[in-house]
């Protein structure tokens, strides 16, 4: 298979050189042989012969190359992307303590591992409270949201991230994935406590039904003591995510593990492509270099 079929018309030239050499009248001399009866040196003739074919070979080799041989590649398996949005609680109930550590400084480390089990995977970060800060747009570039934490300090955050608002926040982070025209949707959403704009007119189920059509499964980790508030439950439900809680260190790091299992790595096999192929047509013409030179020293018809 060639890039420029067309080009392999002028093998004719070469054919043609060939053609000529072994068929052409010449390159005979008649000499005295005294008392001794005349070899035919056919075995010499043919030897000559194909040393002056050898520029016929490499210009063949030339046409070979300038038409570009291709060939298939092998076949590839390309992992099918995930688009992650975290979310992170940076109200300051994310303060309190969570054994020996503040729950923030827990779930951020946490993250840090996760980040680690899905190598390959886009992700984004959303800070928020009563507002949300899109910190860092989806990619697979994971080092500034490893680097987040101290700037996102609940402690530290103005005043307007000093509640909850999961709604809003999710609402908000469905807009990040426009960007992200392949692969699988999912939100991340790590809270300790009650969403204020979920207390009323069934407000979960309205944001639900609008993260389930733009193709958005939630995921929901629950930090602290007590049960996943029942209108979190309800969104991962609705979007086909699930809700977890983790009420210490350990058990945190085991719903990572959890959700890490539930969204297993897929791989996609893909068309293999056209590579260029010069083996077979360097290796030729290099021997056909090598045996030029090495007939140039002598192997040729003279008259004497």
């Amino acid at each position: 298979m060639f890039a420029y079929p067309w080009l392999l018309v002028l093998l004719v030239l070469p054919v043609w050189m060939i053609h000529w050499v072994w068929t052409r009248r010449g390159g005979r001399v008649s000499l005295p042989h005294d008392y001794v009866a005349p070899s035919s040196r056919r075995s010499w003739a043919w030897a000559i012969h194909l040393a002056e074919s050898l520029p016929a070979v490499l210009l063949a080799v030339g046409i070979i190359v300038l038409a570009n041989p291709l060939r298939f590649g092998q076949p590839v398996d390309k992992r099918q992307l995930t688009n992650i949005e975290i979310l992170v609680d940076v109200s300051g109930s994310m303060a309190f303590p969570m054994g020996n550590e503040r729950r923030y400084d827990v779930a951020m480390r946490a993250l840090n591992q996760f980040l680690e089990m899905r190598q390959g995977d886009a992700f984004g970060l959303t800070f928020f409270g009563i507002e949300a800060l899109h910190w860092v747009p989806i990619t697979t570039d994971v080092s500034a949201i490893r680097l987040a934490a101290p700037f996102m300090d609940p402690q530290t955050v103005p005043p307007r991230f000093g509640g909850t608002m999961i709604g809003n926040a999710l609402l908000k982070c469905r807009d990040q994935f426009n960007n992200c025209p392949t692969g699988d949707r999912m939100a991340l959403l790590i809270s300790d406590g009650q969403s204020g704009d979920f207390m009323q007119n069934d407000n979960d189920v309205v944001v639900a039904e609008q993260m389930k059509e733009a193709g958005i499964k939630v995921f929901t980790i629950h930090i602290g003591e007590g049960d996943v508030p029942l209108s979190i439950r309800t969104v991962a439900r609705i979007t086909g995510g699930m809700a977890f809680a983790a009420s210490d260190t350990e058990s945190l790091k085991e719903v990572f593990k959890q959700i890490d299992a539930m969204k297993r790595m897929e791989l996609e096999r893909q068309n293999p492509e056209m590579q260029d192929n010069y083996f077979v047509a360097a290796t030729v013409g290099l021997a056909a270099v090598l045996l030029s030179l090495m007939t140039a020293f002598g192997l040729r018809y003279t008259p004497w």
